[in-house]
This record gives C-alpha cells, structure tokens and sequence, in this order.
C-alpha cells in the first residue's frame, strides 16, 4: 500500500543547484573579532566574539536581526519551501488528536490534548475508563492566547479529581505560574503563584490526601540576588485559598539540597506522606526524602546511594531503582517509617542483562493496588515487565517489534494504560488487563493521513574508534538500492542517560522518504541505551567517545554503500548541538549539510550559564584540570580552523531559551563563518518568539521544519 499523502507539484520540488541560491544570498554580517583572552587552568584561551554574548547590546540584536534576513534572503527564495510548508501543515493538521500525560485521579482520567488544528495542547479530563466520547476540555491556552504563545509546562491532579494545578508560561521561556482550578466548574479558584517552573530545574507539584493543599517547588523571587533566581528551588506547602506568600517552606537551602538542585514530588497514590526526589544538576545523581504531614521530613536515601529514581506504592513503601554496583538497575523495597532508608531495604528485582529506564521523574516503575510494572530498555526499544509488590510472579506485556513504552498509567481498578510508539505507526494508548494479562488497544490512539506501509525498519551496528558496537536504527523504502546514491540524514544525541528510543516519523520524515531520502538514528553513548555503563562511557572526560560513536555510524553509512560524503546530512539539537558542532570541527569532510538547533558550542564558558551549572555534572567543570583539558579538547567554538572548508550548516535557536543560552549559537556561527575556507552557506536563524523548543506553536513548530527540509533538499539536491 502506497502512502496516503498528496503529492506535490513537480515545480513545488523542482529545487535549483544550491550554488546557484548561495550566489544570490547576501554576505554574513560585518562581525568585529575581538581581542578578549582568559587564561585557565594556565592555558591562554581566544575569545574574539565575546561581545555577542550580551543580548542587551543593541549592537548584537542588530546583529541577530541581519543574520536572520540573510538566513530568510536564503531559505524564502527555495522555489520548493512553500509547497513543502503547505505539505507539512496539511499533513500534520489531517492527523487526529493526540492525548498524552495521563493522569489517574479519583473517577476521572486527565490527560494532554494535542488538537493540531490549534497552537497548543489542552488540558482534558476523561470517564475513568478513559473513553475519548467522554472529553471535556479544563484548560484551553488557545483561548488564553489567541497567538499561541502560552502553554502549558505541566500539571498535577488532585488524588479526588475534584482540583488540577497547571504550570503556564509564555514565549517558550518554561518560566512558570502555577495556577488552580476547580474541576467540576473550570473556574480559577486560587491566586496564581509565580517562579514554580524554570529550566532546567523545572518544577513540580505533589496533592495532599484530601486534595485541600499541596506541596509544590518555587524559585527566589525578585528581592532575592539576581544570580539566584534561578537556582536554589526549594519546596513549599500551599493550602488552596491561602495567602502564597505566607506559605512554609518545607525543604530547602540548610535541608541539603544544593544550588543545582531539580525536585520532584511525588504523591501519586494520594497518601498522607509526600516524596520528594532530588537530583544533583543534570548528571544522574539522586538523594530522596520523605515528606511528612507534620512539616518534618525523612531522609531516606544520600547521593551516594545510587538510588536514581524512586515512587511511594499505594501501601506507603518505598520502592526505588538502586544503580549501586547494579548499572542495568535493581530494585529496592522499604516499608514505613523507612528506618535505615534505602540503605536498609531489600532487593525485590535484581539486576538483569537489560537495563532498567531511569530518566529523571519520567522514570520506569508504576503501581497498582497489588502489580508493580517496570520499564526496560533494550538498546533503544522497550520491555515491560510486571511483579507483584515482592518482585514475584514475574510476566511481561507484549509489544510490537521495536516500539518504545514511554509512558504507563495504573487505573482504580488495576488495570493498567500504557503508550506504545513505533517508527512507523502514530502513538497510541494500550489497556493492559490486571485480570487476564491481555492486552487491547484503547481509542486513545493517533490515526494520520501518513502511512509508512512501504518502509521497513533495519537495525544495523557500527563499530567506534575503541571497539564499541553501536546500533543504527534506519528507515528506508523497501528495495532501497545501496549504491551509494541516497540522500542520508543521521540524528543523534548522546548525552544525560537520555535514550533515543522510537517514535513515529510523522509528516517530515514521510517528505524526506518520498523526496528518495533515507533516515537513520544512531543509539550512540552518553544515553542509557544498555544501562549506565553506556551513559558514563559518554560523560565527562569521556565525551570524546560520544563524537567517535556517531562518526563511525555516519562511516558505515557510507561505507555499507546508503549514502556517500556529498549525500550525507547530520542533524541534532541541544547536547545533540554540542555532537553537531563537534562532528563538523572534528570531521569537517563528513557530511554535505548540517542542521544543528539550540547547540552548545563554547564548552569553556558554558557552566556561568544559570543551566551550563546544572550541566557540569553531566559535562564536567573547567575548575576540575582533568576536566578543563576534556572539555577544552572537544569545544567546538574552539576548534574552528580558518581555511577549512566546512559544510553547509543552518543554526537555529530561540532569543528565550533557559537552557541554552542563545549566544552559542551566535558565537559559533560568526566564527565559522569568518573562518570557512569554502562557499558552502553558514546560516544562524534565531526565533523571537521560542526558546529552546518546550512550549513552542504549532506554527511556529511547522516554520522550522519547513526551513530544515528545504535547506537539506537544497543543498543534497534532492527533489
């Protein structure tokens, strides 16, 4: 069966040679090098764009702004960007609606509701069956914002469902107010509550029992030293109704969190005592503590436990994943009052051959009245297992071949829903039978006009500089010929113990295939694919095998005959910037193209950022000499040589972005643009109105991706 999608007009991809749109583009921007040095760790380190890392500056919005019309001057003037916008908006706005973020409260299911016919997801609340017949919208930032441009960053259910509190924020910039409102009404019945959200911290709020108050994560405010505002979240108590301003503080500065600390709260089962989990920065290291009715709390786990994710079970025992001389993960169990903490409890699942998934709050265990469900990842696809509260009578749900389960939700009845996605088919919700232990699929799925009946998913494995086996996942059309002809574009990430696992490609990813392209995702190290042997090979002074990991996958593209040097493409965002700019400095001859968004570039001044500080756990500090002599050898802004010939590369980035700062961007692509050695387009897009992409439009989501796919098409002279 072909793809259901309407084809576009033979003018709307007849795309000229990309040298002949570089000639008509204007020169980048006159950009002044300075002069500044710093000297670390005893090494004299150059420094010639620090002047655009003040955004305040009139001179460097001025700047911004002339970077961005030569970039529009570019991408505009692609004869075939407006019919791919037009595909893509079609595409995604023929797409069903989207639930995800369920939240099982008293009679009722909350959920996200993604309608792509508006800007932003909604907040819905559902039967206790979950029936998508049975919606009604509680909070709509459409109507909010007429724009688009307000979203929501989370939100908390009351244990009854008779309440919700909602973080909302502005612009992308993830800074958050809390605000509550009455389920059963819709009406606001609280004054909202300012600096509860912030990259990259976030926030989070926990109900008490009887639903009247709850505990939530706040910022210092505006008195507070300007170098603190968006650090040293603590941890207050709310009664609804109540004064804000007069609220306790419960846990905080003094109580053993650091300045870098990111908390979660956890009282999903409704029960008296509240959990609060902390981690240290962005590196994977966790202390947990019990939070008590009476204002005290307990202790229960240090840094040094290697108690990375934890849940209080609707019996009040705590159960947590133990990476102690365990780094697939165990689990561990201690009932009330915890004495001893996790240090005390008992292992109920031992470490197995796969990995269990401990990615920040979305972690891997979920329970029901008398199940415990856990989450493993196997390389990048998923496997669920189900125990009982002991680690007994062990079973698994059965999934469909390389499928990803990012999120399940128990019900009342102990049943259970979970989110299976595959490369090739939308999201959906199954219902997994507490009963039975049979599986049926829900009306909470996707359904889209994108089919990828013709394609096949391969699972292939490169091997690094060191040895390392590292899996490519690649979709392409059956039959795809290797002869080295096909457009290839190669993601990847690498970093936080965050897993690329699969998801649906959707509508730009269906384009790139019909335009004859091929789209691979390497599961290189610096994420937890196999467990956290595979994250800390790719952390701090270890970085180097991260970039290692992805050349040798985009070699054996090459090498294995899908592509060759002139039909490659690479792509990666955020720490997938950082492998983006590393890869290009490192291996400039890689790749034809390269689309690298909100990257981090310059490794040597990126922790006096209020986010580059929570990084250094995961990057490591330049005041550690071990350290300073890693990050300093892979900085990509330090490695730009003059005369070399780079490939062409589209930078973007968000003017509100909290988690990384802008001025990378802007520093890098002036010093690859004064320093290329070739006439192949350096291009920096920076958006007004983003940030680093949470909370982002739908129009503003589907602008970006029209000037990704026009870019690759032009430059890899696809049609």
């Amino acid at each position: 069966m072909q793809p259901i999608i309407r084809p576009l007009s033979a003018a709307g991809f007849a795309l000229l040679a990309a040298s002949a749109f570089a000639a008509g583009v204007p020169p980048a921007p006159a950009t002044p090098a300075g002069e500044t040095t710093d000297v670390v760790q005893g090494t004299k380190i150059a420094d010639p764009y620090r002047w655009l890392e003040n955004w305040d500056d009139p001179r460097v919005q001025a700047w911004s702004d002339a970077q961005n019309v030569r970039t529009r001057a570019y991408l505009d003037a692609l004869p075939g960007r407006d019919a791919i916008k037009a595909e893509l908006t079609r595409l995604i706005t023929s797409t069903s609606p989207a639930y995800f973020a369920l939240q099982a409260r008293g009679e009722l299911v909350f959920a996200l509701y993604f309608d792509p016919n508006f800007q932003q997801p909604m907040l819905v609340r559902l039967n206790a069956t979950g029936d998508p017949e049975s919606r009604k919208t509680m909070l709509d930032p459409n109507v909010l914002d007429a724009r688009g441009l307000t979203a929501i960053d989370w939100y908390a259910a009351a244990p009854d469902g008779s309440r919700v509190a909602v973080s909302l924020s502005k612009n992308g910039s993830e800074d958050g107010t809390l605000h509550v409102y009455d389920v059963a009404t819709g009406k606001e019945i609280d004054q909202p509550i300012p600096r509860v959200q912030y990259p990259t911290a976030g926030g989070s709020v926990a109900w008490t029992a009887d639903s009247k108050g709850f505990w939530y994560t706040r910022f210092p405010g505006d008195d507070a030293p300007e170098a603190d505002r968006h650090f040293l979240q603590q941890v207050y108590f709310h009664v609804v109704g109540a004064d804000a301003a007069k609220d306790r503080r419960v846990l905080g500065t003094g109580d053993g969190i650091p300045r870098t600390g990111e908390i979660f709260l956890d009282n999903t089962n409704g029960l008296k005592e509240v959990l609060a989990s902390v981690q240290l920065g962005d590196g994977g290291e966790w202390q947990h503590f019990v939070l008590h009715a009476d204002g005290t709390f307990t202790q229960v786990a240090k840094y040094e436990d290697r108690i990375v994710a934890a849940t209080m079970g609707p019996d009040g025992a705590l159960y947590g994943i133990s990476r102690k001389d365990a780094p697939n993960g165990k689990i561990l169990k201690i009932a009330a009052p915890y004495a001893g903490g996790f240090a005390a409890a008992t292992v109920i699942v031992p470490e197995a051959d796969t990995a269990i998934v401990s990615e920040g709050e979305q972690h891997a265990l979920s329970l029901t009245a008398d199940r415990l469900i856990v989450r493993d990842i196997v390389g990048g696809p998923s496997q669920v297992r189900v125990f009982d509260h002991d680690g007994g009578h062990a079973s698994r749900i059965d999934l469909p071949p390389v499928s990803a389960v990012d999120e399940v939700e128990p019900l009342a009845n102990g049943d259970v829903f979970y989110a299976v996605s595959s490369y090739t088919r939308p999201r959906y919700y199954a219902k997994w039978n507490a009963q039975t232990g049979v599986s049926t699929e829900t009306g909470l799925a996707v359904t889209s006009p994108i089919s990828f009946a013709d394609c096949e998913v391969v699972r292939e494995f490169a091997v690094s500089k060191d040895g390392t086996r590292i899996p490519i996942n690649i979709i392409r059309r059956k039959g795809t010929r290797l002869d080295g002809r096909n457009p290839v574009l190669l993601y990847g990430y690498g970093g936080f113990g965050i897993n690329m696992t699969p998801e649906f490609l959707g509508a730009k990813w269906r384009l790139w295939i019909d335009a004859g392209g091929i789209y691979a995702v390497a599961n290189i190290r610096g994420g937890a694919e196999y467990g956290e042997r595979w994250h800390v090979q790719g952390n701090l002074t270890h970085k180097q095998n991260v970039f290692d990991d992805f050349n040798a996958a985009a070699e054996y593209m090459i090498s294995h005959g899908y592509t060759s040097h002139d039909k490659l493409a690479l792509l990666g965002g955020s720490n997938g910037g950082l492998l983006m700019g590393a890869t290009v400095t490192q291996h400039p001859d890689l790749a034809r193209a390269v689309v690298s968004a909100v990257g981090i570039y310059d490794m040597v001044r990126v922790e006096l950022d209020p986010n580059g500080s929570f990084n250094t756990t995961e990057f490591g500090t330049v005041q550690d000499p071990d350290q300073f002599r890693a990050l300093y050898a892979y900085s990509p802004y330090h490695h730009v040589t003059t005369g070399t010939s780079y490939p062409a590369i589209l930078m973007m980035t968000g003017a509100t972005d909290g988690r990384v700062n802008p001025m990378h961007s802007r520093k890098m692509a002036a010093a690859l643009q004064a320093a290329s050695g070739s006439d192949r387009l350096i291009l920096l897009r920076t958006d007004r109105n983003s940030g680093h992409g949470q909370g982002s439009s739908l129009a503003t989501r589907i602008e970006e991706q029209a000037d990704e796919l026009s870019f690759l098409f032009d430059q890899l002279g696809m049609r």
